[in-house]
């Protein structure tokens, strides 16, 4: 049914994913409350036994009764502290279990995210909430598991016992709870709006300092270092002065509660002696007295200091509960089509738009990359060709027409199967933490150092890597900042070709590398895959002159399709970039070969 409340729906939704990693555990759970229960039934005696010796013992010099209820003592109280501790125990591990299960959910769904998803949630923020947020919540989990089960049996226990010693005192304790129900009302309402402003400005602080650490370089280039200074400063100050507010508002609150204890005792002290002097009571039932009153008002601080961390637990699992509710826009295919593995890509009438965007990015595009043969895409900037690529591996869907690999629509192939016939290498390569291995092997686990060195080579890798100290397991720094540009880009090749796919797909991958090095790689490429489908997006026309078919884009639409000779002499777009980065003698040399033809007949025709 439709929810009459949908933010209260889609609240009550993202804390119910986050509570459903605690299902495995509630046997735990029911041990953790046993072994409370025996402690706070053990804590309960305490009173009774210290009143037996001070009336019993004390007042009629009974020795003997003095070492038998010490001893009585000294046995609950281990028993007490052996409650405790398994108790803890097992609290402990129900947190720190679930917090891991929560954190893999997590992991697990940010993995199955399309860039779509990724431009709802900064990655600073989902770090903080895979962090943060996760720490939070387990850190309220064991203080719950202690409080929830142990203040209430605790309050209620020792409010029976202290009611039963003397009724007419008992407004000594109701006066201390409504005192400390007053104070803990006061806080509540002081620091409860604050904890989701705290995890938004924490949010901030992390994609500042990202962002700053990435572009370290830039900073420095630009001598900015006091500027982002500033600017982190800024967020920093603001988060620092939350995070006191915060922490000197429940600072306040353990020196109040201990002012409020310490004005009990003395209230009942005060109301004890004089039950005392009337012969209404024993010495021994005020200390007793005095005991299930302290019991009763640590317990219901306990239950009113749940009331406190619980918000701020909430918004966390808010914040969780949104990365888990939030479903991919891109779905698996419901029904598998199996494809025969050949690599043949066929665009038909491809419509797409960026999501949020009403501008479409590409338009009417239709083309077919066939096996065993290089297509290249060119175009300027913001033509669309990291886009065509894109789709291919379904990192977006398209808005209309379709995509087709061996016959089959990618949105019937399994992303698994998909994705596992492309060796793809982005524009922006990537490198993980680890050896230069590590980094090849990433496109196939199972390849055999022979199969990596035999990538490597084809990618012209092979050269450099064998020049460092320690060749292939030499260590990456994070991001491949220990590496040149070139050589990461060839090390992203090595790790598609490795993969030995029918679809390959280099987008602009060849920018950082040298004429020569480019000239030897797409030889490799064209000698060692030329049963697969090569798909290249390029700038330089030397790059993709070799190409069987070269696709020009324009304002996401195609303007041209030919080799580049075709090209040279059909395609006014391509003429232009030909004429930006070819001198005047290359491009007569292709085309006055069609200038004398043209001229030839004429003759011919003229006679």
């Amino acid at each position: 049914k439709a929810c009459p409340r949908e933010t209260l729906c889609d609240i009550l939704l993202r804390m119910k994913l986050v509570m459903q990693k605690y299902k495995p555990y509630i046997p735990m759970v029911l041990l953790v409350v046993l072994f409370l229960l025996g402690q706070a039934m053990s804590e309960l005696l305490l009173p009774s036994f210290m009143a037996d010796i001070v009336n019993e013992g004390i007042g009629k010099h009974n020795q003997g009764l003095i070492y038998k209820t010490g001893a009585l003592m000294v046995l609950v109280s281990f028993a007490a502290v052996v409650c405790a501790i398994i108790g803890n125990m097992f609290a402990s591990r129900v947190a720190a279990y679930s917090s891991r299960d929560i954190r893999k959910a997590l992991f697990r769904r940010v993995m199955t995210y399309s860039a779509n998803e990724f431009e709802q949630f900064s990655t600073a923020s989902l770090i903080t909430r895979s962090t943060n947020d996760v720490q939070n919540i387990q850190q309220t989990t064991v203080m719950l598991l202690r409080m929830a089960v142990f203040a209430p049996i605790m309050g209620i226990g020792a409010l029976v016992n202290a009611v039963a010693l003397s009724p007419s005192m008992t407004w000594t304790i109701g006066l201390a709870l409504i005192v400390v129900l007053i104070l803990m009302v006061g806080i509540f309402f002081a620091v409860m709006p604050k904890f989701t402003i705290l995890q938004d400005k924490l949010d901030r602080l992390n994609l500042i300092i990202n962002e700053r650490l990435s572009g370290l370089l830039v900073v420095r280039a630009f001598s900015s270092e006091g500027h982002e200074e500033e600017r982190f400063d800024g967020a920093n100050t603001e988060l620092t002065g939350l995070n006191i507010f915060i922490n000197r508002t429940m600072a306040f609150l353990f020196p109040s509660i201990t002012l409020i204890m310490n004005t009990t005792c003395v209230l009942i002290i005060w109301a004890g002696s004089k039950r005392v002097a009337a012969g209404d009571m024993l010495v021994g039932e005020v200390m007793a007295f005095m005991q299930y009153a302290i019991h009763v008002v640590m317990s219901f601080l306990f239950i009113t200091t749940i009331f406190i961390i619980i918000p701020r637990a909430a918004v966390s699992a808010r914040r969780i509960g949104a990365v888990l509710a939030m479903e991919p826009s891109i779905k698996d295919a419901e029904v598998t089509t199996n494809t025969e593995g050949k690599g043949l890509v066929e665009f038909e009438d491809v419509e797409f738009a960026y999501p949020g965007s009403s501008n479409a990015a590409l338009r009417g595009i239709s083309f077919a990359a066939e096996p065993g043969k290089t297509t290249a895409i060119i175009g300027g900037t913001g033509s669309g060709k990291s886009s065509v690529v894109n789709l291919i591996p379904r990192f977006y869907d398209v808005s209309g027409g379709r995509i087709k690999v061996d016959g089959a629509d990618i949105r019937d192939i399994p992303l698994e199967e998909l994705r596992g016939m492309i060796g793809y290498v982005p524009q922006k390569t990537t490198l993980f933490t680890g050896t230069i291995k590590d980094n090849i092997l990433f496109g196939h686990r199972e390849a055999t150092d022979e199969e990596m060195v035999k990538a490597a080579q084809i990618a012209q890798a092979d050269e450099f890597i064998n020049k460092l100290e320690d060749g292939y397991d030499t260590q990456v720094a994070q991001g491949g900042k220990s590496v040149s540009g070139g050589q990461k880009q060839r090390i992203a090749i090595a790790r598609a070709v490795v993969r030995r796919a029918p679809i390959y797909i280099l987008d602009d991958s060849f920018s950082a590398l040298d004429f020569s090095t480019d000239a030897r790689l797409r030889k490799e490429l064209s000698e060692n895959l030329g049963g697969s489908t090569i798909i290249i997006v390029a700038q330089r026309l030397n790059t993709i002159a070799d190409a069987d078919t070269i696709i020009v884009l324009d304002e996401g639409r195609i303007v041209g399709s030919g080799t580049h000779e075709e090209l040279l002499r059909s395609c006014d777009v391509y003429k232009e970039i030909a004429a930006s980065q070819l001198s005047e003698e290359e491009l007569a040399g292709v085309l006055a070969p069609e200038a004398a033809a043209s001229s030839g007949r004429e003759v011919a025709d003229h006679e």
